[in-house]
């Protein structure tokens, strides 16, 4: 089983040298004026919006860059919600689908405005770099755009509890020790979610609310749960060897909080299949908000509030 470094995260507020130190890193990439400018948006949310605070916000797996993200879901829970820490936990930008082919429409680029705009504003924004976008672990330590990047991260809850949070591909063996493979299953899969948007293009048609192929075909593949409880648990063992209360991670696409031992395992989920994420109440409770379920339900709720009364003839008497 591998595990995680004990070293202790230190790094917070680094400012990058002007010049990169002799045989160190490269330093992480200047913000486009076309990314950077024009973020200062109003209110974001629209005249008026209301805005649902949270202490922290827990995201991952975006995959923006493909085109199964569902950055327009992702964008609409980012300017209806605020929270003194978000922690972006991996896979936020496909690297390994940018690099086949470049695919970057408007919501995608508004996310990542939205994000920094977020961090301009006060929240401390955390990104722990996942296996696609491993290309950012080159900048581990240092900020941009007002944006941390670590490796990992131990997160204290408001009633004191210490959850580590990872994105989660250091336990699974297939990234780890056959890249190849895990190459092969993502084209697989991104077929997959190519599938599921054609699926919900006639849904919408229809007038029927998003659901997920993917999802769907998931959790009814033996291997598939298998392999997702298994994870869960080796995740567990090595958070407990930590010596912490609980674990945060994204990864396989599957939210959840379970309890495993003595430790709490909570998984974020994803904006391709489920469109879910992890927040902390002021208490330091933390749930996980399915924004899909929540977005299609306050449709229901405005379709029958402006729905018109039946015209009922009975008797020739209209009622």
């Amino acid at each position: 089983m591998a595990s995680l470094s004990a070293r202790p995260v230190t790094a917070r507020s680094v400012t990058p040298p002007a010049n990169p130190p002799q045989g160190g890193r490269r330093l992480p990439p200047m913000l486009p004026d076309w990314l950077r400018d024009g973020d200062d948006d109003g209110d974001g949310g629209g005249q008026g919006a209301r805005r649902t605070r949270y202490r922290t916000i827990f995201i991952s797996d975006a995959h923006l860059g493909t085109a199964g993200s569902n950055a327009g879901l992702l964008l609409d829970f980012l300017k209806r919600h605020e929270c003194e820490t978000l922690y972006l936990v991996g896979d936020i930008v496909d690297g390994w689908q940018l690099r086949k082919g470049w695919y970057w429409p408007q919501a995608h680029n508004d996310v990542v405005r939205a994000v920094l705009k977020m961090a301009k504003h006060g929240t401390r924004v955390i990104y722990i770099p996942g296996n696609h976008d491993e290309h950012f672990r080159d900048y581990v330590g240092l900020e941009f755009g007002g944006i941390e990047l670590l490796a990992d991260d131990v997160h204290v809850t408001a009633d004191g509890r210490r959850l580590l949070v990872i994105h989660g591909d250091q336990f699974d063996n297939v990234v780890l020790y056959h890249k190849w493979i895990a190459f092969l299953g993502d084209g697989a899969y991104t077929l997959l979610l190519k599938s599921n948007g054609w699926v919900n293009r006639l849904r919408r048609l229809c007038g029927l609310p998003y659901w997920s192929l993917a999802a769907h075909m998931k959790k009814r593949v033996k291997n598939a749960v298998q392999f997702i409880s298994r994870f869960e648990e080796v995740v567990a063992h090595a958070a407990a060897e930590r010596g912490v209360d609980g674990v945060v991670c994204g990864h396989i696409h599957s939210a959840e909080i379970r309890q495993i031992g003595d430790i709490t395992y909570y998984n974020d989920g994803d904006w391709v299949e489920s469109c879910t994420a992890l927040v902390e109440d002021g208490a330091g409770t933390l749930s996980i908000v399915d924004w899909a379920e929540r977005v299609e339900r306050e449709a229901r709720d405005d379709r029958a509030r402006t729905a018109k009364p039946r015209l009922v003839v009975v008797d020739g008497v209209a009622g």
